[in-house]
């Protein structure tokens, strides 16, 4: 599994800068790139037992540093496709992408009836 880009433990030596996505190196994997390398990854994930304004401000300020990240989508997808269960992640709270992940799994659902029916259709006509 991929190492977060947001451990305290990676840090990044120069400045992040908003890098094109056709001019980055294609060769090097899109975590390199992320703004979170440089914050604590405590900003990222909760401590145990958070009161819940504290959460909600701390989710606040990590999407700040989301928002101006080269690679926020990436990174997005990645929290999506792995399903990464906790922290924030490409701008989105666990709590945002289980809704996003429920809205692509109906959105599938509908998409495959739409082409049974349309199959039907054009094999009845």
């Amino acid at each position: 599994m991929l190492q977060p880009p947001h451990s305290s433990l990676q840090v990044a030596a120069v400045p992040a800068q908003r890098v094109p996505v056709r001019d980055r190196d294609q060769d090097a994997p899109w975590h390199t790139e992320a703004v979170c390398r440089r914050d604590e990854a405590g900003l990222f994930f909760a401590p145990s037992k958070e009161p819940t304004a504290a959460r909600l401000s701390r989710e606040e300020a990590a999407k700040r540093v989301c928002a101006r990240c080269p690679v926020m989508v990436e990174c997005r997808e990645h929290a999506l496709l792995q399903p990464e269960p906790y922290g924030v992640w490409g701008g989105l709270t666990a709590a945002e992408r289980r809704v996003v992940l429920a809205r692509r799994r109906r959105r599938d659902v509908e998409l495959k009836k739409a082409a049974r029916t349309t199959g039907r259709i054009a094999a009845a006509g």
